[in-house]
């Protein structure tokens, strides 16, 4: 099947026998649905069209066999990957592949919302009856009475009945189709590869949102063979989600949306207009003609305690309060004692359009490790500001752009409080981009420690010593 790809590399490099192998257990039915899933991708001739989206879960590796475009997503959260997808490229083909943990448990509110939208999406979901990936707990569609390692003596009334998720799906207004098939036998099989072919080709035509429900075997949690299993689907299984049509209505094509409009000033319709004014008191001042048209995207990075979230706050709220549009994301991942976590802050003159910096204008990095990871992102033209206290070796840093060491810590150091070095960098950065109008973060500061004043005198120094770091640096060079 071209759909497929000819050899897969998750194995051995796709050398041998197991490029031909996917890395699903003896008698899943996920290997069975991805035949099928290809064989209506090759007979509606949508290779090229398809995207494919895969959260964490078994398929989890979908990328290394499907040859079609190919999107991860976070564990629940593949229908509004799905979604957002549809709406940039309405004329791809945009397929959601989920099973049960993650569709019905942590991805049950975004399954709920996006298939009452309505829009032409096609749902494939796995239904197992277990958490496959992650160990055989308890999943939201096990049976009553079934033994998983979370219910080793059963499930219970207390720990909630089934969901039958085609029904679910089937009583909302915004699915045209939805269908619960099986795997378990020669005949069923024909009936779920029609029915993914049909769930497809409603997306083709515009029609709307379509869902498969298919129920399969689990051998290895289930502890059975994969012929015991398929009897146990048959005879367990299928009682309680009966296969069939739950839905089929005839709609006429109705989604033919214009091609998506990417230019800001174009989305926003403000060619020509004034700019936003949030507070009538004052105005907003003239965004600065030295950085880029409308809006500035910086990273703050360093690991747990450096005071980059608390910075990149500051930060935010010193622009909102000079009326400019603001937005702070912050980051804490498992590496932020030691490693990095960040803060995207998006700066414009009228609004923030994508509150992440992925290609950030300025990067403050308050270690090493910070620098390293984003310092490749900061794009030609753009300022690099680093600890040079702990960052006594930097990494190669790609040419054209402002890099500017400032001893951050040494400096609140010298003042007494190590603590105050993120304030020590708002100054640094001041200095070096002369973003906000003089006063703007020392107006800050003496708002949000307008409870703690004795503070204030060490913060106000501390700011004031980093932009006269810099600024000793820019008169020497």
């Amino acid at each position: 099947m071209s759909a497929f790809y000819d050899h897969f590399s998750r194995h051995s490099h796709g050398e041998g026998l197991k490029a031909h192998s996917t890395h699903y257990c003896p008698g899943c039915g996920h290997g069975v649905a991805h035949r099928d899933l290809a064989a209506a991708i090759d007979e509606l001739g949508i290779q090229d069209r398809t995207v494919l989206i895969s959260p964490v879960g078994c398929a989890v590796f979908a990328h290394y066999y499907f040859d079609v475009g190919n999107s991860q997503a976070a564990h629940g959260r593949a229908p509004a990957v799905a979604l957002g997808h549809k709406l940039a490229h309405p004329e791809a083909i945009v397929i959601s592949y989920q099973g049960d943990g993650d569709l019905a448990s942590i991805g049950l509110a975004e399954t709920i919302s996006i298939a009452q939208m309505g829009l032409p999406l096609t749902v494939i979901f796995i239904n197992n009856a277990v958490y496959g990936m992650t160990g055989g707990q308890l999943a939201p569609t096990s049976l009553m009475g079934q033994r998983t390692t979370t219910s080793p003596t059963g499930r219970t009334a207390a720990m909630g009945q089934p969901l039958r998720m085609a029904e679910l799906i089937a009583q909302l207004d915004g699915p045209v189709y939805v269908e619960r098939v099986a795997l378990f036998s020669a005949r069923e099989r024909v009936k779920a590869r029609k029915a993914i072919k049909q769930a497809i080709t409603h997306q083709i035509e515009g029609r709307g949102y379509s869902f498969v429900e298919i129920i399969a075997e689990c051998p290895t949690h289930l502890k059975m063979t994969p012929q015991e299993a398929e009897q146990w689907v048959k005879t367990a299984m299928e009682p309680v989600y009966p296969l069939g049509v739950k839905k089929d209505l005839t709609v006429e094509p109705w989604f033919k949306p214009g091609a998506p409009i990417f230019d800001p000033e174009a989305v926003l319709g403000l060619s020509g207009a004034e700019p936003r004014r949030d507070d009538e008191a004052h105005d907003v001042p003239p965004w600065p003609a030295h950085l880029p048209a409308r809006d500035i995207a910086i990273k703050l990075a360093g690991s747990g305690g450096d005071g980059a979230q608390t910075a990149a706050l500051l930060l935010t709220r010193a622009a909102i309060a000079e009326g400019y549009d603001a937005t702070n994301i912050p980051s804490y991942g498992p590496e932020s004692r030691g490693g990095t976590s960040y803060a995207d802050v998006h700066i414009a003159e009228r609004e923030v359009l994508n509150p992440a910096a992925s290609e950030p204008y300025v990067l403050i990095a308050f270690n090493a490790p910070s620098l390293a990871k984003f310092g490749g992102t900061v794009p030609a033209g753009g300022l690099i500001l680093y600890d040079s206290t702990v960052i006594t070796t930097p990494p190669a840093l790609p040419k054209n752009r402002r890099v500017i060491p400032v001893p951050f810590t040494r400096i609140a150091t010298d003042l007494g409080r190590p603590m105050v070095k993120n304030v020590v960098a708002l100054g640094a950065l001041q200095a070096a981009l002369n973003l906000l109008p003089e006063g703007s973060v020392p107006a800050t500061l003496h708002h949000v420690l307008k409870d703690k004043p004795a503070l204030l005198p060490l913060n106000e120094a501390a700011f004031a010593a980093g932009r006269a770091a810099v600024e000793a640096t820019l008169v020497s060079a």
